[in-house]
Parts: C-alpha cells; structure tokens; sequence
C-alpha cells in the first residue's frame, strides 16, 4: 500500500466503486468526489453517497450544472431517447463530461493534497465514447500537471478490462456480491441488477454472465 492520497472520480455505478475498493487496497487514504450535472437520474448521487458512508470515507460533491446547460443529452433530459445508431455516438455521450471530471478531480487533489487520481474509464467504451481512450487520459494527465505544476497521476484500473474482466477484478478484492447489489449501473435508474433492457444493463449483465460462465467451467478467477 502507497502511503498517499487518493481521489476516486465516483458516480456509485458497477466501475467506480470496482475502482473505489481498488484505491483502498492501494492507497493509505482515499476520498470521493461525485459531480451534479442535473443528471437524468439524481439516485446515483444518493448512491455513490450512501457507499461513502457506508465505508466511512470523505466524501466531496461538486455542482457541476452548468455542463448540463450546453451539452444536452439522454443521460441529462428525460424528453431525449437512450439509443446508439451505428456510426454515431450515442445519446447518452455528454461532451467533454470525462475532461471536466478529471480537470475539476484535479484541482480538488491539488486543494487536499492528494497526488493520485483514479477513474473507472476503459478502451472497451471507445466505440461510444472518445473521452474514455487511454490517449485521452494521458494527455489530460500531462494537461493537468503543466497547468498547476504538479505531480499528479491519474490512475485507469479498468482501460484495459472488459465488463467480465471488470467482475472479476471485483471477486478478487473481495467486494463482487457489494458491487452487484449496491451500485446503480442503470440508465433508467434502477439499483442492483437494474432494468435489464437499457444498453448499461445488457453490458453489465453480459459482463457478469461471462465471468460466472468461466468460473463454473473451471476458468482461473
């Protein structure tokens, strides 16, 4: 364990908490930082604080409306479908959402004093969203770094992993059984193993299926 501080970009949904019980098995201190923008659903909030008190961590919860105000879409209107046509991105991309979060993120670990930042971005959304690239990541990382001459690294657990993979990081810290009843992964709202017919349900459901599949046909865990 790193005798640092942490920040956890967290929203309360199946990747940030894998990434929160992540930070406390690498980090000596951890706190969480969610952000408002009047998404369509204010039940992640209440999650992602319900989780923080649950284990006991500082928890920060940043206004960021105005982004809701220029960058309308599914996940922040409710009078706009959730849908992803082919060669478009879907409409529940927020633009510029993961740069904000990380720049903001940022400046809150300059302010407190912590030099690592972890987030719950992966590769395997690249298709839909463009903020959530590896390439992305390291250039706001070396962004953030010039722009308040700092040291600060932003940490990417899952870039690499797919929804399964995702599940099965979760079995080895411990936390599957917490991360599959208490976060809300959910489009449409719905906490645990959600709605089941939003594209959010569908991967995470996918994703759990596949690891369960290959524990019980004798798969390494």
């Amino acid at each position: 364990m790193r005798n640092d501080k942490a920040i956890v970009v967290f929203s309360g949904g199946q990747d940030s908490t894998t990434c929160l019980f992540w930070a406390l098995k690498q980090f000596k201190e951890v706190e969480a930082v969610t952000f408002n923008y009047n998404q369509r659903h204010k039940l992640e909030i209440d999650v992602a604080k319900s989780i923080a008190s649950e284990l006991g961590l500082k928890h920060h919860l940043l206004d960021m409306s105005l982004l809701n105000q220029l960058a309308p879409n599914a996940l922040t209107r409710n009078e706009i479908a959730i849908d992803h046509k082919d060669g478009e991105l879907p409409s529940t991309f927020v633009p510029g959402r993961n740069l904000v979060f990380l720049s903001f993120a940022s400046i809150l670990a300059h302010q407190v004093g912590a030099k690592h930042i972890i987030t719950g971005v992966c590769e395997t959304d690249f298709s839909g969203y463009p903020d959530c690239r590896d390439d992305f990541v390291k250039s706001c990382n070396v962004t953030v770094n010039l722009a308040m001459d700092t040291s600060i690294v932003i940490h990417t657990p899952l870039m690499w992993l797919n929804k399964a993979e995702t599940w099965k990081l979760a079995d080895e810290l411990g936390v599957l059984n917490f991360v599959k009843d208490k976060t809300l992964t959910c489009y449409n709202g719905v906490v645990a193993d959600g709605c089941g017919e939003c594209p959010a349900c569908v991967l995470r459901k996918r994703g759990l299926d596949d690891y369960l599949s290959s524990i019980e046909g004798g798969g390494s865990k």
